[in-house]
């Protein structure tokens, strides 16, 4: 293959269906930090000055959904009237009810060890070893322009304008051997106050270009500055010849849930590699780890990324499939892209990997110690490639609050490089 060019987008925390997904996962963690066994699937959806929650839950635990909502909402930033989107004066709808028996039925065994995944589907890990975290660069950086955006949005100082909901796009050049070089295009949409408009002196369309021309002079003189500070293995695929595109449109006074309705699980490909290696389907936010969706797509990426830095190969893909109420997986896929470097076929050594991970929905979640109240930190700039870290965290229940200490993305731990290791020879 000769130079190429791959694309991908993220979107920021204030993204209509990122809003959605937020409040999903802040009511995940809400029943797990009081019942560690709850069974959840929690939908949310948000339009203008208004909130729909529905789902199943099965958990002996008491849960004030609304009250989760307006915290997240404001905390994202929704907080003014004028966003016709605001955290104290949206409706909320709450239709939660009781997990389908039926379903229940499937993953519930007469012990632990035999639990059935909570449905069928097949779901994918990956990982390369083009940015330090094993993940894909165009994503990567995508990620990074909106939480380093977000971060001047929430300090206050610079870019005053700014509102929550933005998206990012970049566009990565590759060479030869499938290696990036260079950013070619970084594309910016963000939501902003109207800071010039039409008066005696100018119109509406001069106010839009003149908006613009501030927005396109502040990324490049306070984002992208700050990044490369932030982020210096980002500086030589950032010169001076990378094509910026800021608000395309000329204007985006109107956005968030009032400019698009958002949905939980609408941006499965954001949540994972931005269209590199492969995606099953299946969303994770509002879900609990029994839904392997969400568990499975963990494990497969954590086993992708173990495989990927121990050095068995510089690209890797992982599929695992399951029926409904089956424990055992149905298959395990490998792919390395022709670029492995040990003597054994893509199907050898995924036989290999089954005798270092065991991959029945109940080993994963002890594995991943995903049974704990860990989800809302995954909802925004992607549940891949993140830093693993132990947290306190802090749950309201009446006149109660539980502390819970917990570890985030535990399956972006490099805990079984070691182990690959020595089964694959490479000592």
């Amino acid at each position: 293959m000769g130079k190429y060019y791959f694309s991908s987008e993220s979107v920021s925390e204030g993204h209509p269906d990122k809003v959605a997904d937020q409040i999903s996962d802040a009511i995940v963690d809400a029943y797990l930090a009081q019942d560690p066994h709850a069974r959840i699937a929690v939908e949310t959806l948000v339009t203008t000055g208004q909130v729909v929650l529905a789902g199943e839950v099965s958990a002996n635990a008491t849960v004030d959904a609304a009250s989760i909502a307006r915290a997240v909402i404001n905390h994202i930033g929704y907080n003014k009237s004028e966003y016709k989107f605001d955290a104290e004066s949206c409706g909320i709808l709450t239709a939660i009810h009781t997990q389908s028996p039926d379903i229940n039925r499937g993953v519930d065994r007469a012990t632990e060890d035999e639990q059935g995944a909570g449905d069928q589907g097949m779901m994918f890990g990956y990982a390369t070893n083009e940015t330090e975290n094993y993940m894909p660069m165009a994503l990567d950086l995508s990620h990074t322009i909106l939480k380093e955006l977000a971060e001047i949005r929430h300090e206050g100082k610079q870019m005053t304008y700014l509102r929550p909901d933005a998206k990012a796009q970049v566009t990565l050049a590759y060479d030869e051997r499938n290696y990036p070089t260079n950013v070619q295009t970084i594309v910016i949409s963000t939501q902003h106050d109207p800071f010039i408009v039409e008066n005696d002196t100018i119109n509406t369309t001069e106010a839009d270009r003149k908006m613009v021309e501030t927005i396109e002079h502040d990324v490049r003189t306070i984002l992208l500055p700050r990044i490369i500070a932030k982020y210096p293995q980002y500086a030589k695929y950032l010169d001076n010849n990378v094509k910026l595109l800021v608000n395309p449109t000329g204007r985006f006074v109107i956005g968030g849930p009032n400019g698009d309705t958002g949905l939980t699980g609408r941006k499965i490909i954001v949540d994972t590699y931005g269209g590199k290696g492969a995606h099953g389907g299946g969303a994770f936010s509002g879900k609990d780890p029994s839904k392997v969706d969400r568990s499975a797509a963990y494990a497969t990426r954590h086993i992708a990324k173990n495989l990927v830095a121990a050095g068995v190969a510089d690209e890797a893909l992982v599929q695992v499939a399951y029926a409904i109420g089956v424990a055992e997986p149905m298959n395990i896929y490998v792919n390395t892209f022709g670029k492995s470097h040990v003597n054994l076929s893509d199907g050898e050594i995924a036989e290999k990997l089954l005798q270092i991970f065991k991959m029945t929905p109940r080993s994963i979640e002890q594995r991943l110690k995903l049974r704990e109240p860990i989800y809302a930190e995954t909802a925004a700039y992607g549940h891949m490639g993140r830093q693993p870290q132990t947290v306190k965290k802090q749950f309201n229940v009446g006149n109660q609050t539980i502390e819970k200490e917990v570890e985030l993305f535990t399956w972006e731990k490099l805990d079984y490089v070691d182990k690959i290791k020595e089964a694959f020879g490479l000592n």
